[in-house]
């Protein structure tokens, strides 16, 4: 912004280092003789400055004086037209004539400017008129004047807009960038359009500056129709932008919906402006611009209605697009309003261009990590859920559900050995002692065989538990957990009259086997144990030589 201030307060336009304007203007038609014009006094008019582009041909008349350098170059804001001829008039009466048809017109170095080169100027030419053929925009006759070069004259104002002006190009490159990578995790339309919007942008700093001249020169009335398309496409994009950008339930429906008809009817209208400029020529730009102001209502209402529902969106793009909005206004006040000279108003649309890519992007950034903060709430909130669907709630233990999950990952973890428990005659402790006392049983058993690093622990209902363990004593791991029940039950819920006994069946995962088979052939062995008197265990797994512990195929008892 600072560096635009002070772009602002140097020769940064070629209206602040033009070397002579024009003094009067004539208007006839294309078949009227030039020259007969420029000498008949009566046809031109030096008094009245409010230029009018009704007629065929507009003539611009510049008066020279016997000093000062002189002109060689007519320059005028790009705007479509047909041809441009041009006089130098001698003080003797000779004329020096010359004509460029539109096509073949040079851009100026003054970004958005056209050049005509001058027939020979000299000490004696007195006069130089210009007479523009069709002129479309009456800015081509508000802005006209000569120039000695095509810039000031050291050209450090030219040079100074073309630095800022890449710079801000430069910066409308890294959104772009931005995007791609956040298109990569977030896959939103908003982010497509708000892409689209930084390239159109781009662009138009591109045709607008004399960017575009020094890089490829092309022609002035390719970058007149370029101009006006892209500004069809730089709104089109901002609308949908805002379509997409919005939070749902955040803009009222009928003006959301509204602003898709806004895209396609900027892009009509720039269509066709570029397309057909020269229909009803003397009235279409007004037209043009006027017709605008439908889509600048609608975008003002929508920032107004979707701040009023708190959008925090909408702020970003309220403080971001405020100055376009203003050029906007301004533009099309001074475009339909006949007694103000048009004004383009490109150095606060510079400055439109940097809010907008600033703050748009940290809106888009915002709405990123609001998002991402969503996703991850969201995914928290589920995984709460489903260790609550996967949690016994008496005890804190995984269940059933949890072990048919998680077992594919345990085995890759190394729990290769799966022990099932289940307690001896706990039907009659629920019975002589109640539900309350049965329940209290369980939590104790639970906190008997808590889990660890090599130990995983599970209550597949009832009174029966689940251990997947891995290591190669996790026969003896299993087998100490079970002799534990008996007396941490007896600590915790005293009372109860006899001890409270566990059976264990163990075995040991073969190859790749799933947790049904390898839980069938632990609940065989299970009932095996139970079967011989229970308060026993009965193992497949692996041999183990602790003292107490019985070896493989063996029954264990406490």
């Amino acid at each position: 912004m600072a560096m635009l201030a002070h772009l602002g307060a140097g020769p940064a336009s070629a209206a602040e280092f033009a070397d002579i304007r024009g003094a009067c203007w004539a208007s006839g038609g294309l078949s009227d003789d030039i020259v007969a014009i420029a000498w008949s006094d009566e046809r031109w008019s030096c008094a009245d400055r409010e230029f009018s582009i009704d007629a065929e041909r507009v003539l611009l008349r510049f008066d020279l004086g016997p000093d000062g350098p002189l002109p060689r170059y007519f320059l005028s804001r790009r705007s479509a037209l047909q041809a441009v001829h041009l006089l130098a008039i001698d003080q003797d009466g000779a004329v020096r004539q010359s004509t460029i048809p539109a096509a073949a017109l040079p851009s100026s170095m003054v970004g958005g400017y056209f050049k005509a080169s001058l027939p020979e100027v000299t000490r004696a030419t007195r006069q130089v008129v210009v007479a523009i053929d069709l002129p479309s925009h009456r800015m081509s006759l508000e802005r006209a004047h000569l120039v000695s070069v095509d810039a000031d004259g050291d050209g450090t104002g030219a040079s100074r807009l073309l630095v800022i002006v890449s710079a801000l190009a430069g910066m409308l490159v890294m959104p772009l960038i931005f995007n791609a990578a956040f298109y990569q995790v977030l896959r939103k339309p908003f982010v497509l359009w708000h892409s689209a919007l930084t390239l159109s942008l781009l662009m138009t700093l591109l045709v607008s500056s004399n960017i575009s001249v020094v890089l490829f020169d092309p022609p002035a009335m390719t970058l007149s129709w370029m101009t006006t398309v892209i500004f069809g496409a730089t709104i089109a994009s901002g609308t949908m932008f805002t379509y997409s950008f919005i939070e749902p339930g955040l803009m009222h429906p009928v003006l959301r919906r509204m602003l898709p008809y806004c895209a396609v009817w900027a892009i009509f209208l720039s269509a066709f402006h570029a397309a057909f400029p020269f229909v009803a020529r003397p009235v279409q730009s007004s037209a043009y611009t006027a017709a605008f102001a439908p889509i600048l209502i609608v975008f003002i209402l929508s920032m107004v209605d979707a701040l009023r529902r708190g959008s925090r969106a909408a702020k970003f793009q309220a403080i971001g697009y405020t100055p376009m909005v203003l050029v906007g206004l301004t533009r099309l006040v001074t475009g339909v309003t006949p007694w103000f000279h048009s004004a383009d108003a490109m150095l606060m649309f510079y400055a439109g261009c940097l809010c907008e890519v600033l703050f748009t992007t940290l809106g888009v950034a915002d709405r990123f990590v609001t998002m991402k903060r969503e996703r991850d709430r969201a995914r928290t909130e589920a995984y709460l859920l489903e260790r609550l669907s996967e949690t016994d709630p008496l005890t804190g233990l995984f269940n059933r559900r949890a072990i048919e999950r998680q077992f594919a990952q345990r085995r890759a973890e190394g729990f290769d050995t799966l022990a099932v428990i289940d307690l001896d005659h706990f039907k009659s402790i629920n019975d002589l002692n109640g539900h309350a006392v049965g329940d209290a049983v369980l939590r104790a058993v639970a906190s008997a065989i808590q889990a660890g690093p090599d130990v995983a622990a599970y209550r597949l209902g009832g009174e029966e538990f689940v251990l997947l363990l891995r290591g190669g004593d996790a026969g003896i791991e299993a087998e100490r957990r079970r002799q534990a029940i008996p007396a941490l039950v007896a600590d915790t819920v005293p009372g109860l009259g006899r001890p409270v006994t566990a059976s264990m069946g163990v075995a040991a995962a073969l190859g790749d086997e799933g947790f049904v088979a390898l839980y069938e052939r632990a609940d065989k062995l299970l009932y095996e144990a139970k079967s011989a008197g229970r308060n026993r265990t009965r193992t497949a797994a692996r041999p183990t030589t602790e003292p107490g512990i019985l070896p493989s195929e063996r029954a264990t008892v406490a």
